[in-house]
């Protein structure tokens, strides 16, 4: 009895049983792991009947062959079985269709050639255990390539898979390497009849692959060994990633990444992230907090951000990493980077149509404070000028009454009250005009820059009514101020864009008369609790309703081509900015709207 054989045997056998049950434990359900049964199905049915052969053969005065007939039913469609692995493998998962059918017809042959050998002696001529003694017939040829060539082609298709996801010297790759080795070398051996060879040492060689492949594929799963059907997906991903392994060595890329930097693989490939990365002269990359992001991720799957809106030749990235894990065991780490730079450039673009909009708003503004000041100031310097002129005929008329006897000193006192009422008319023009250029200053300078003060709501309407005068004018509207809390309530920040965005309310309010005059706009201040509500109510149609739910979110205008929707845009943003207020509205149809502007105090 081959003693030796048969440990060697029954251990194969249970390593064989022991990946079986630990497959169907876990409930594995994917196409892999199917077929990966199979093949340790039939490696149990070829190690079996060797057993048997070795222990009953003799003892029990049976053929050996007659054990063969059985193991070879292992042995004919195992080589299938490890095609189809190596195809799931390499596709995720395949479909059976009849071409494949066909792959079965020279197994089924040879099963019939070596059942009836006794009759042709095709397959064996001499058959014996041991391989030195066995003369094999002429159709041995035919099963042997056929065999071994899908061997062949399956090891192949592992290696290349494994090596081309995961890199030559990745764990997994080296343990396909050992598990291929194994049975090419031990036969190579023993066909050169450096080491002596039977029958059985093929099958436990065999045993031996599966349990390296089985360690490789499923231990450390698809991460690191991703079948080319998954890279296929991640390499027409439009972001970019990596995977490092726990000593920070990229194992795993996909073709973005590659195409973004203008990288070849063998440059990338085993190479210390850290390095790479000052090699790739990443300016706003903080290494230690990269570094330390790193370590995290050894201890955690969640997301960690290691940069927002990071700029790499020319292009914007947010760079993301998490662990990746198995039954919490740490395998590695994704480094994920997400491009962002359409969205920077759509950002972009946005900030400059804003501005561009904002702009056109700051030079309808200016224009709109230009004719102000045009009106505002034109009619007090044309009273000052007739008062100059009331002056100089006073000046005369006392001239010619210095020396003349019959004006009396009454007459003087006279002239002398003529004189200070004009000066006194001269002087409310001045501080009148000089109100106008203190509110037209005001709001210019809100234009370019901030500035917070305190200031009562009596400056306020104050304010509002000398800007607004000349466009109510013109407009024949008028403008009802109902102050209904005490002019002296004080608020803070800056009154100027605050001035602008009641001023705002009140062009749109005489705009919804559409030109139609001896209209009302009522102008109410009024306190509730902590907070000041200064409300602009017009008499108009009221809001559309496809208007009112975008008032506030977008830049949307019922003026067609003579509004830009900025006004109350920017008014609710400066609301809010300046003041952390708020506005809000009421509107009736064919009743009006009212706008109400609600401070804290």
């Amino acid at each position: 009895m081959d003693t030796f054989s048969l440990i060697m045997l029954i251990i194969s056998t249970i390593i064989t049983l022991a990946l079986y049950f630990y497959i169907q434990k876990n409930n594995f359900k994917n196409t892999i792991t199917n077929v990966f049964s199979i093949n340790l199905i039939l490696i149990f049915i070829w190690l079996v009947p060797l057993i048997c052969q070795i222990l009953f053969a003799e003892s029990l005065n049976i053929n050996p062959i007659f054990f063969d007939y059985i193991a070879y039913i292992g042995i004919c469609f195992l080589s299938i079985s490890i095609f189809f692995t190596s195809s799931v493998f390499s596709n995720t998962k395949i479909e059976f269709k009849k071409r494949h059918l066909l792959l079965f017809v020279v197994p089924a042959i040879s099963l019939l050639v070596l059942w009836t050998n006794n009759y042709h002696h095709l397959f064996y001529e001499v058959y014996s255990t041991d391989l030195s003694k066995t003369i094999t017939g002429p159709y041995t040829i035919v099963h042997y390539i056929y065999t071994y060539g899908l061997f062949a082609i399956s090891i192949i298709n592992l290696l290349r898979y494994s090596i081309k996801n995961a890199g030559f010297f990745s764990k997994q790759s080296i343990l396909i390497v050992c598990g291929v080795l194994i049975p090419i070398i031990i036969n190579v051996l023993g066909t050169f009849n450096i080491i002596p060879m039977n029958i059985y040492l093929t099958p436990i060689c065999f045993a031996f692959s599966i349990f390296f492949f089985a360690v490789a594929i499923f231990k450390y799963g698809f991460l690191k060994v991703t079948p080319i059907a998954m890279q296929r997906v991640v390499d027409r991903m439009s972001d970019s990633f990596l995977v490092i392994n726990e000593d920070n060595i990229i194992t795993d890329f996909n073709n973005t990444f590659l195409k973004t930097f203008n990288l070849k693989a063998e440059n990338v490939r085993n190479a210390d992230f850290i390095k790479f990365v000052t090699y790739q002269n990443l300016e706003n990359m903080d290494i230690n907090f990269l570094n330390s992001a790193l370590e995290k991720c050894k201890s955690t799957e969640d997301t960690i951000l290691v940069r927002r809106e990071m700029k790499i030749q020319d292009k914007y990235f947010n760079i993301e990493a998490s662990g990746i894990f198995s039954q919490k065991t740490f395998l590695g780490t994704l480094i994920l980077l997400k491009d962002v730079t359409q969205h920077m450039n759509d950002m972009q673009t946005i900030q400059n149509n804003q501005n561009m909009l904002m702009e056109r708003e700051r030079l309808a503004s200016l224009g709109q404070l230009i004719g102000g000041i045009a009106h505002n100031l034109k009619t007090p310097i044309m009273s000052i000028s007739g008062a100059a002129e009331g002056l100089n005929d006073l000046i005369k008329e006392y001239e010619l009454s210095v020396g003349d006897p019959e004006v009396t000193v009454d007459d003087h006192h006279a002239i002398a009250k003529d004189m200070k009422d004009w000066i006194e008319k001269i002087r409310s023009y001045t501080e009148y005009m000089s109100d106008v250029i203190t509110a037209v200053k005001g709001q210019a300078v809100t234009m370019s820059e901030e500035q917070a003060v305190s200031f009562t709501l009596d400056e306020l309407v104050k304010r509002v009514n000398i800007l607004m005068r000349h466009e109510l004018k013109n407009a024949l509207i008028t403008l009802n101020i109902q102050m209904k809390t005490e002019p002296d309530t004080i608020l803070k920040g800056n009154i100027n864009s605050l001035v602008q965005v009641i001023n705002n309310m009140i062009s749109n309010a005489i705009q919804v008369y559409k030109g139609e005059p001896n209209k009302d706009i009522n102008l109410i201040l009024e306190q509730s609790g902590k907070n000041v509500i200064i409300s602009v109510q017009d008499f108009g149609n009221g809001l559309p309703e496809e208007v009112q739910d975008k008032l506030f979110k977008e830049m949307i205008t019922t003026k067609g081509k003579n509004g830009t929707g900025l006004g109350l845009f920017m008014s609710y943003s400066t609301i809010r900015a300046h003041f952390n207020g708020s506005i809000t509205f009421e509107t009736a149809k064919g009743k009006g709207t009212i706008f109400h502007i609600i401070l804290p105090m």
